[in-house]
């Protein structure tokens, strides 16, 4: 018969009994309380987010959004530029502007600026932008040298082209003439003025977007060029097949760029023919929206009409802006399925080929160890 016989506790198994307890506590307490230091860095990664992105929206808020909505308050009022605000009227102002001749004429005007402009600038854009992507000498130099009229201030460049596009002495004229043909009316018929101040946006801004796609181009990785060609692939195959579907999102962001300030131009067909009484051409040729909206402002006075046309000109590029998204995501959808039926077909001819060559060595195999 076997019998355990217990230490007797003393006072010192006591005082580690107690001291644990006491340590067991405190561990409690410390792992149920943060610091502060914890407590501070906690609050920094929530807070600290906001406080960076904080000042964009305070700017838009002060900048962007405080003005859209006291714009469309004194559209709603009758508006004057010397005594201030007059009678409240509704939406009488946007029925009014609705129905005036010179707002659509204003609008057809600025669409067909845009076209004449947006089109020809993205094509040339990208044809210098597959330029320069080449191996070229001195590509620092033709870099710089498609941004200078970029650098050039918009009135330069109005005053330069109205003067070439002059109707009796203008550059233009005259070397039409040295070549038997007759003089365009450069600054009051509709489609030469289009034409014309279509020009001075296309030398502006054709090389700033070259420059974006550029760099879009550059981002291309250049394996699946090499891997290409050695298939066979020419140029232009490469560049339909591989170049354009890489820099689509590059191409997205021009698009919308060029829609947003094609249908804001106004410096352009302002300053096109100085020595004009009306904004826009004699008989209103190339007024463009923000002109006619410019027009009702500070010639006739009327802030509630040109209040209206500056929010019926916003909800216009909103529409243009989402339909352009529309778009964008539609091709981004389109080829998303095509990737990816794409990368199912060559899965599928991958585990084919994975098949048949697992067969063939089998049957080579077979055939070693026969006797």
């Amino acid at each position: 018969m076997t019998s355990t016989i217990s230490p007797p506790s003393g006072p010192r198994q006591e005082r580690g009994a107690r001291r644990d307890e006491k340590a067991g506590a405190s561990g409690h307490e410390t792992r149920s309380r943060p610091s502060l230091r914890a407590k501070l860095g906690a609050l920094d990664v929530k807070v600290s987010p906001y406080l960076y992105i904080a000042p964009f929206f305070i700017l838009f808020a002060l900048v962007g959004l405080f003005p859209l909505v006291y714009t469309f308050i004194v559209s709603i009022n009758d508006w004057d530029l010397l005594s201030g605000a007059g009678d409240w009227v509704g939406m009488e102002n946007y029925v009014a502007e609705l129905n005036d001749p010179y707002f659509w004429n204003s609008l057809f005007n600025t669409f067909s600026i845009f076209l004449l402009s947006a089109i020809p600038q993205l094509i040339a854009a990208t044809f210098i932008a597959a330029i320069l992507d080449q191996n070229l000498r001195a590509k620092t130099f033709w870099r710089m040298g498609i941004l200078l009229p970029y650098v050039v201030t918009p009135v330069a460049v109005t005053l330069i082209f109205s003067s070439a596009f002059d109707e009796k002495y203008g550059l233009i004229n005259n070397f039409l003439q040295m070549l038997n043909f007759d003089a365009v009316g450069w600054k009051s018929e509709v489609l030469p003025s289009h034409i014309a101040i279509a020009s001075m946006v296309n030398w502006r801004w054709t090389g700033y977007n070259a420059l974006i796609l550029l760099a879009a181009m550059q981002a291309v990785p250049r394996e699946l060029h090499e891997s290409a060609a050695l298939d066979g692939a020419g140029a232009f195959r490469r560049f339909f097949s591989i170049t354009l579907p890489g820099i689509r999102p590059s191409m997205i962001f021009v698009i919308i760029t060029a829609t947003v300030g094609g249908l804001q131009i106004f410096t352009e067909p302002k300053l096109f023919n100085p020595s004009s009484s009306t904004l826009g051409g004699p008989n209103r040729e190339y007024q463009t929206t923000v002109l006619y909206l410019w027009d009702l402002a500070f010639n006739r006075g009327d802030f509630g009409k040109a209040s209206a046309v500056a929010w019926l000109l916003f909800l216009i590029i909103v529409l243009v802006g989402v339909l352009n998204f529309l778009i964008s995501r539609s091709i981004a959808s389109t080829n998303g399925d095509r990737s990816g039926k794409l990368n199912r077909s060559d899965r599928r001819a991958a585990r084919k080929s994975a098949q048949q060559n697992a067969q063939g060595s089998a049957q080579e195999n077979s055939k070693e160890h026969r006797p």
